[in-house]
């Protein structure tokens, strides 16, 4: 006798499952991952322009900065050294302590023409493009409180300990000008560490609400 129950179920066992495609969505197509999209834990490629750089870049940035002053400053500075230098060699009252004079007083102009060099770069070109040579190459600009370039006023306050060199032509304060030099910057270091949203530094607040954000 014929099991047509069975027979039934040994139809069905041997029906082909249904295609894959009918598990999802009605086009068929799995679903996909959007990077950067929503519900993506990785953010988009660009996500970071425009957001306030942290310490690492403009740090970096500073110190390229500085270390082309340094060459262009050592080089100025030691041109008129050399000659103040040798004029007073030359003159018959060297022997009488006024070469010394002169060194100190060379001295002191040096720290004056470094003080002026720094702070008339940082100032002209945040004011005139936002970004100095260090800042182009780290892909960083300082935008000011209400957004593009800071005005001269802002870019000169923001600038303003560049300056403290200066105090190198007071005889007493002279000695102490690198130690302020020093204070000064690891205070702007703390402070943009401690700003965790926009970064920034006193000198920032002192200019009057100025921001460095990334362009790259």
């Amino acid at each position: 006798m014929t099991d047509f129950g069975n027979n039934h179920g040994d139809q069905g066992a041997d029906r082909p499952p249904p295609p894959a495609q009918d598990r999802y969505a009605p086009g068929g197509d799995p679903p996909t991952a959007d990077p950067g999209g929503y519900g993506s834990t990785v953010p988009p490629a660009t996500s970071w322009i425009g957001q306030p750089a942290d310490l690492g870049p403009r740090f970096v940035a500073r110190l390229i900065d500085f270390l082309l002053l340094g060459a262009v400053s050592g080089i100025i500075g030691s041109t008129i050294v050399a000659g103040m230098l040798m004029r007073a060699d030359a003159s018959v009252f060297s022997t009488y302590g006024i070469g010394r004079s002169v060194s100190t007083a060379a001295n002191a102009v040096t720290s004056v023409i470094s003080a002026l060099i720094a702070l008339a770069y940082f100032t002209l070109m945040e004011a005139n493009r936002g970004q100095t040579l260090g800042k182009m190459l780290l892909k960083l600009q300082t935008q000011g409180p209400g957004g593009g370039h800071p005005t001269m006023r802002e870019a000169l306050r923001r600038n303003a300990f560049t300056a403290i060199p200066v105090l190198g032509v007071i005889p007493v304060l002279g000695a102490y000008s690198g130690l302020l030099s020093l204070i000064a910057i690891i205070t702007i270091a703390v402070t943009i560490r401690r700003d965790t949203s926009s970064h920034r530094g006193w000198h920032d607040d002192f200019a009057g609400g100025t921001t460095v954000v990334r362009v790259g």
